[in-house]
């Protein structure tokens, strides 16, 4: 794989992360994530995307667990994990209703369980999940820096923030904020539209883009949009002499000059083989463009 992209002073990135959202649903022993795990590194992906809500909140001790068996691998890989949600669940059967929590207290006590689900003593990256309306930067700049100083996270970042939500919380944090994760596909252009790729530009900060091919909708389109889109992505394809559109969906993601960074959340190995084999696809800009227009059902002004 090409060289990994450098977020922050102590974090590089593999250029294709691993996302763990559905890990609960793989249904795969301590044994066989770790050797998914291995696989995966192999592939010089070394990068896994958690969050401490995922899988009802099981996901990050799963993984754990396998690295358990192995714990020399965690100085070769990244965590990232996200905090911020509390969800309504049989874990903690007093709570009525889902809510967004970035008070002091619960960032900090959300990062001591996902250390210990872990079996770790830092996370590489931070991120809060949502935006909230209810939202105190002082209190998560607080914790960031306790949390920063006792060494149990290293870098932090955020989820799902729109421009002026970064730039507020990046006013007042003491560590400037490596990276926003956001939805990005041929099909989600909504951050190429709200400015958000153009800040990151700007700024040269590197987004991560979870959700790469729409749930799968891109791949078995229905609606007009998703038909529309595939068509392009074929023609590139047989253009390109490339027989996977998932190939072409992450090389038009690779491609970007933002180093869009794809989250790929897939048990199957060869599927995450088709994503390191997109950096090798050399797509030209008409192409690149030609997949935007079909999105947009537009031609370009």
């Amino acid at each position: 794989m090409k060289n990994k992209i450098t977020l922050s002073r102590n974090l590089k990135s593999s250029r294709i992360v691993h996302g763990h959202w559905r890990l609960s649903d793989w249904d795969l022993s301590s044994k066989e994530l770790l050797k998914l795990v291995q696989q995966t590194m192999h592939l010089g992906i070394t990068t896994f995307d958690h969050a401490d809500i995922y899988g009802n909140y099981t996901c990050e001790r799963i993984f754990g667990d396998a690295l358990r068996l192995a714990p020399d691998l965690r100085k070769d890989i990244q965590i990232i994990t996200k905090c911020g949600i509390k969800l309504i669940s049989d874990k903690y059967p007093d709570r009525k209703h889902k809510y967004y929590d970035y008070s002091y207290q619960h960032i900090v006590n959300s990062v001591e369980q996902s250390l210990k689900n872990f079996n770790t003593n830092y996370i590489d990256l931070l991120l809060l999940h949502r935006p909230s309306p209810f939202f105190n930067p002082e209190e998560v700049a607080r914790a960031f820096s306790q949390l920063k100083k006792n060494g149990k996270v290293l870098n932090f970042g955020v989820s799902n923030f729109n421009t002026q939500q970064f730039e507020l919380l990046d006013s007042y944090v003491e560590d400037k904020l490596v990276t926003n994760q956001v939805e990005i596909s041929p099909l989600c252009l909504e951050h190429f539209e709200n400015g958000n790729i153009d800040y990151f530009l700007q700024n040269r900060l590197v987004p991560m883009a979870w959700s790469p091919l729409t749930g799968g909708e891109i791949l078995y389109p229905k609606s007009e949009k998703a038909i529309r889109t595939y068509g392009t992505l074929s023609e590139v394809a047989n253009e390109l002499n490339i027989n996977s559109i998932d190939k072409i969906i992450y090389s038009w993601l690779l491609s970007h000059p933002v180093s869009i960074i794809p989250v790929v959340g897939t048990s199957k190995i060869e599927r995450l083989q088709k994503a390191v084999d997109a950096l090798k696809i050399e797509m030209t800009n008409e192409q690149w463009l030609r997949i935007y227009s079909a999105s947009t059902g537009k031609e370009l002004p």
